[in-house]
Formats: structure tokens, C-alpha cells, sequence
């Protein structure tokens, strides 16, 4: 219960004074002229004034509010080594238990580092976690924060001016802790496929060492190299990017006996691997309607170099034109085909018909090309299938079909077969979702038999219409028709003739993503992704390997035909395996060399200023007698200096109150204001009276 004076007066405070200041002026003149009365008169404006200002007396009902106290428990991966998970747990519930006896607090606990985004938990974010926990309580009401953490935590502000109450740290963790790390000080995000690429690393130590140490260097999760580093001095590494897109190169250095953790013994960069411009002969054999077709879509591509010549002039032509009249240059056969042939990725022959300007020996040189791993695309026309086709050439080794001779000339729909549809080369083309396709028919297919290899596409009555075949470590392709200009034409509404023509030549440049067998896994945020690609109808589970070494499996579901999705929402940060029959791959999750396992050793100093200069401290919470070692807790006053002792944490109270009611009692109302106002007024006129 609490009383307090008030005014309600009557009229707005300008209107009073108009009121009364002009009276209370003439009662100081009569005073001070000694005018008979004068006191009398005082007293009446004195009463008047009273009943004008209408005094109330208020009889307030508070009920005082308690302190908010935040308590934040730090659940971070760094939180997971030795026993700092099983202290933490058992110190907050200890602190919780004691505060819940202390009527003046009110508890917040706020668990920070085990949930949000990636981001998030590769740090250590307590301030951002207790600013959150406190936005909604003005800083009359703060009492303070106690934080149970490994002293390890990346927010720490510079100072404790945005905090209203003591700051306390408890400490999980031992004194005296060892660890070793290593961490990539210069890594580049890109690096030339098959090329030689330069990294700088360092390893670390807790205690004064300066010896050599074992590095081990893993690309891809192969043993790539050993290195023989130096503690605390920045090493340099080459290593050679095998392959396009991501690739992961890992440092591992051996685990020291009696050391904190394995965590930050291992140090990941990722490496996108850019290959050289891919080298593309085209060497069409006539002018036909589809020579530029293919010539406009590789010229097109900013990753390949083309080299392109067409046969305008067979040797068989024979006009009588001078030769130094033609404006023709010579094939450079030899040159193309016998000392530069392996300088190229992909060899075209575009409606090519043996005719003397290749010497037949040529045809064994690149067959021989494809056996030891180039790769020959046949776009096929009407001279396949005759007598003077390249397939009655050396070059036949290299061919997984030969023509029959058939020739056929009609409309027809290509479409894919069912091997197609699994295929990543043919796989959802726009418009071979519908029956018919949702493109243009063709008019002309080229017959072959015994095709060894996978047919993709078919043209009439079930023709192959595209094979595709490995020939030893080489690749070859074989497009039976030579009508795919009026895709590109737009005859009858076109079809996607540009992603399939791209997908065929950089599958036979052997691109990793266009393997019909292929297992990849990437992170993205705290999911791990799973993609298999397979020639099969179903794919079995795949078996993920975490960080810590546990093992899980993951159900792949089947996404479009031959291609296979799995996710897994995981807690860890770092990098897993995953393992699909005989395929495996490796996925970084989360940041790479993430801020949380770059220093795990226990620390009291991060938070040590910081807290001193709230009034509060850092302690290491050491277990004593089976469980924590926990400070008393002591309420202190709001205007408390300091709130910390030897054995005691204090945490401020508040003066803040609620108003539960008010009762109102006017002093100068009713019958006793008037019978005031009355005799005042009337002596006042009795003495005028006399």
C-alpha cells in the first residue's frame, strides 16, 4: 500500500493562474500597505485556491515485479568434447534449481549453437542468443546473465556497455588442456583442371613445439602426397585438380597422445576445377544443310576450340582449274591426324565418305586415338551406308555398328528409348514427356547392325537412331541421321536440338555429370545431399559416414528415371562419406574450417573484460565431489558496484512495480470543502462588515 498526493484541479492550469494570480497580487498589496483584513482575504484566496485545485489523496496498490535473469547454456560443437556436455548440462539445471528458490528472479534459459542455420552454429554466438532472450525486458529489470560455455565464444563484444546487469561466466573444461590444429592459411576457389595448383597451410599447437610433423594429403579422399611441415610455420603444398566442379582437398596430421580432440586435425579446402578449352576437329565430308548446325553450336560454347574443315574439293575432281587459281587451302592431314591428333578431345566426322584425301593408314591412327581414350562422334548421312563409307575402313575397329546398307526416307518421330530415358544424355529432353514427342518428325535414318553399346534414341519401326559406346578408354557416338538441322530450323515447331547435341559431345569428352553411373553428395546449410545417377530401375540405400565416424543410411527415392535423391538433416560440422555399392563420394557440410573447432581448448580470457567490467566474473566450473562446483547466488542492490565475490555471483534486484489499484480520496470536496470555502468567505465579510 502506498499514499501519495495529487491534483485534479478544476480548470486547465493557464485558466487558474488567469484566476488567481491577479488576486493573489492585490492580497500582496494589501499586506504590504498593512490594509485592515488583509489576512482574512489571504485566507479566503488561500481556500478558494484549494477548492479550485481539488487535492486528492491516492491510495496505490503495487506489486513489485521481479528481476530477469538469463541463463545461457552454450550447446555448441566445441561443448561436445571430454565431459564439458555432461558438466553443462548438470550445472544448468543446478542453477536453475537454486534461482527457482530466490523469489526475486525470474529465469530465462536460452540453449545457443545446437539449432539454426549453418552459419549459426560454426560460431559460437552467445551475445546474439542473449540479446534475443532479453529484448523484451527494459534494463531496470535485467538482474543479469550467467553463461555456461567453454570460453570459446565469437561474438564477444568490445565492451559491456549494451548490457544492463552483471555478466557471470562459468567455464566447462579443464585447466591446462592440450590440442594440435592445422589450418589452410591460402587456398584458391579455382584451379585448372590437371594442373599444378600451390596451397599454404599451418599447424598449431598449445604448447611450445617447433619440431617437424607428418602431413597427410588427400584429394578427392585419395592419398594424394606426405608432407613434412613445420609447427607454427606456414608450409606450402602442390597438388593436381583431377577433376571439373568440386573437388576436396584435405590435410590430416596425426593425433598426439593426450590431445583434446581429433576435430582440427584435419583441415578442408574446396577447389572448383575449371578445365582448358576442350579441342574439337569437325571435318564435314560435303556441304550439306546441317554442316553449320553443328559448327554454330560449338562455336557457341566458350569451353571448347574448334577446328572445322569441310571437303569442298574431293581429289576424283578433276576440272582443269589450275591449282594456283584455287582459292582452296590443302587438308592438313598429316598435321591434324598423325602429329597433333592427340591434342584434341572429340573428332567428328560430319557425312565424311572415304575418298582418298585421308591415306588409309590415317583411319588406324585414330582408331588407335579412340583405344587409348579420345573420343569419335559419326554424324551419319546416305554415304554411311554406301560403298565408299568409312566403315569399310581401319577405322571399323572403333566402331560398335556397322551399316547394312538401309537407307530409310520417310517421316518419323525420334524418340527415346527406354535405355534413353535413363540416360543423362537424353534424359528429359524438352518435349519426350508426350506421345508423339513434342518436336519435329525427321526424314531420313541410316540402318546398322548388331549395335554394341547403348542405344538412346530410335527413329522408325525401332531403328537406333544414337548410339552411344566405350571402344577401350576411348568413347564413340554414332547419330544415324543427318536431319537434326530441322530442329534447328524450326521446322514444325524445332525440338532441343542444342542440349542434345551439347550433352553427346561433352559425354563422349567424358563431362563427370553426364556418367551414367554416378554418386555425388554436397551440403547445403545442415542437410547433406544425395544424388545417384544409374542405368538401373531402383538404387539402394546409401551409407553416410559422419565426421565422428558414426554410420547412417539413407533411402534414395527415385526423382526422374535414372536419377535418385537423398537428404539427411545432421548436427555435425565437417566432412562425410557416402557410399552407394561401388561408388563413393565426399560432402563438406557446413563452413569449411569453421571458427568452432579452429581453437576447442577451454579459455577464461575471451570473456574475462567483458564480465569485470559489469560488475561480474568468470570462474572455471570445476566438478567437485561428483558434481559441478557452482557459486552461491546473492541477490544484490540495484546500484550495486560490484557483484561478485570469492565464493558468490550476485544478480541485481529491481524497484519496479505494477499497479494493481487505486483508490481515490479528494481532500477539498463535499461538505467539508464547502463548509471551508464558507467561513472563509464569510469571515471575510463580517470584517468588511465593521
Amino acid at each position: 500500500m502506498t499514499w501519495s498526493l495529487s491534483f485534479e484541479p478544476l480548470f486547465s492550469w493557464p485558466v487558474l493562474a488567469a484566476l488567481l494570480v491577479p488576486l493573489a497580487l492585490l492580497m500582496a498589496v494589501s499586506l504590504f500597505l498593512g490594509r485592515r483584513g488583509a489576512l482574512l482575504r489571504l485566507a479566503a484566496l488561500a481556500v478558494l485556491a484549494l477548492a479550485l485545485f481539488n487535492p486528492v489523496l491516492l491510495d496505490e496498490q503495487r506489486e513489485p515485479l521481479k528481476s530477469v535473469v538469463a541463463v545461457v547454456v552454450d550447446e555448441s560443437q566445441s561443448q561436445d568434447i571430454g565431459e564439458r556436455a555432461a558438466e553443462t548440462r548438470e550445472a544448468a539445471e543446478a542453477l536453475v534449481q537454486q534461482l527457482s528458490r530466490l523469489d526475486e528472479f525470474e529465469v530465462r534459459v536460452v540453449e545457443a549453437g545446437r539449432d539454426g542455420a549453418a552459419d549459426e552454429r560454426t560460431e559460437t554466438r552467445l551475445f546474439g542468443a542473449l540479446e534475443a532472450a532479453l529484448r523484451d525486458v527494459p534494463p531496470s529489470r535485467v538482474g543479469g546473465a550467467i553463461m555456461i560455455t567453454d570460453g570459446q565464444v565469437h561474438d564477444t563484444p568490445a565492451d559491456a556497455s549494451g548490457f544492463a546487469g552483471p555478466l557471470h561466466a562459468l567455464i566447462t573444461g579443464e585447466e591446462g588442456e592440450r590440442d594440435r590444429r592445422i589450418r589452410f592459411e591460402r587456398a584458391p576457389r579455382f584451379a585448372i583442371v590437371d594442373s599444378p595448383v600451390e596451397l599454404t597451410y599451418r599447424v598449431l599447437s598449445t604448447e611450445e613445439e617447433s619440431g617437424p610433423i607428418d602431413v597427410e594429403v588427400f584429394v578427392n579422399g585419395e592419398l594424394a602426397a606426405m608432407e613434412r611441415a613445420t609447427i607454427g610455420r606456414e608450409m606450402p603444398v602442390e597438388i593436381t585438380v583431377p577433376n571439373a566442379g568440386r573437388n576436396i582437398v584435405e590435410l590430416r596430421i596425426p593425433t598426439e597422445e593426450g590431445e583434446l580432440t581429433q576435430t582440427n586435425n584435419r583441415a578442408v579446402a574446396l577447389i572448383d576445377g575449371i578445365r582448358e578449352n576442350l579441342r574439337v576437329l569437325l571435318v564435314s565430308g560435303e556441304p550439306h544443310s546441317g554442316e553449320r548446325t553443328w559448327r554454330n553450336l560449338l562455336k557457341s560454347d566458350a569451353a571448347v576450340d574448334l577446328v572445322h574443315f569441310t571437303i569442298l574439293r574431293p581429289p576424283e575432281k578433276q576440272d582443269g582449274t589450275p591449282i594456283n587459281e584455287l582459292s582452296l587451302i590443302a587438308f592438313p592431314t598429316r598435321e591434324l591426324f598423325v602429329e597433333k591428333i592427340n591434342d584434341f578431345d572429340l573428332i567428328i566426322f560430319d557425312r565424311y565418305q572415304h575418298r582418298d584425301v585421308l591415306p588409309i593408314l590415317y583411319y588406324d591412327y585414330i582408331a588407335e586415338y579412340v583405344e587409348n581414350g579420345g573420343a569419335l562422334l559419326i554424324a551419319a548421312g546416305p554415304e554411311f551406308a554406301g560403298e565408299q563409307s568409312i566403315a569399310r575402313t581401319p577405322l571399323i575397329a572403333a566402331l560398335p555398328a556397322l551399316p547394312n546398307g538401309q537407307v530409310v526416307e520417310a517421316g518419323f518421330y525420334p524418340r527415346l528409348s527406354e535405355t534413353g530415358k535413363r540416360h543423362p544424355v537424353t534424359r528429359a529432353l524438352d518435349g519426350s514427356a508426350s506421345d508423339p514427342p513434342d518436336w519435329s518428325r525427321w526424314f531420313r535414318a541410316i540402318g546398322i547392325d548388331r549395335p554394341e553399346g547403348q542405344v538412346v534414341m530410335e527413329g522408325p519401326n525401332g531403328m537406333p537412331l544414337l548410339l552411344l559406346a566405350r571402344e577401350g578408354e576411348g568413347r564413340v557416338g554414332m547419330f544415324l541421321s543427318d536431319q537434326g538441322w530441322l530442329w534447328a530450323r524450326g521446322f514444325e515447331g524445332g525440338g532441343p536440338y542444342v542440349p542434345l547435341y551439347r550433352r553427346i559431345a561433352h559425354w563422349l569428352m567424358k563431362e563427370p555429370e553426364l556418367e551414367e553411373e554416378r554418386l555425388t553428395a554436397q551440403g547445403r546449410g545442415m542437410t547433406l545431399e544425395i544424388v545417384r545417377q544409374t542405368m538401373a530401375d531402383e538404387a539402394a540405400p546409401a551409407l553416410v559416414t559422419s565426421p565422428s565416424g558414426q554410420t547412417r543410411e539413407v533411402q534414395l527415392e527415385a526423382e526422374d528415371p535414372g536419377l535418385f535423391h537423398g537428404t539427411l538433416q545432421v548436427d555435425e560440422i565437417g566432412l562425410y562419406q557416402v557410399e552407394n555399392g561401388d561408388l563413393s563420394a565426399l560432402a563438406h557440410v557446413g563452413p569449411v574450417n569453421a571458427p568452432e573447432f579452429a581453437d576447442t581448448v577451454s579459455t577464461e580470457e575471451k570473456l574475462r573484460p567483458v564480465a569485470e567490467e559489469s560488475g561480474g566474473s568468470v570462474r572455471r566450473l570445476a566438478s567437485r565431489l561428483g558434481g559441478p562446483n557452482l557459486p552461491n547466488i546473492v541477490p544484490v542492490r540495484p546500484n550495486a558496484s560490484s557483484a561478485a565475490g570469492r565464493d558468490w555471483i550476485g544478480l541485481r534486484t529491481t524497484n519496479d512495480s505494477v499497479l494493481k489499484s487505486v483508490r481515490r480520496v479528494p481532500l477539498f470536496a463535499g461538505f467539508l470543502g464547502l463548509g471551508l470555502l464558507l467561513l472563509a468567505l464569510g469571515s471575510m465579510w463580517y470584517r468588511e462588515g465593521r
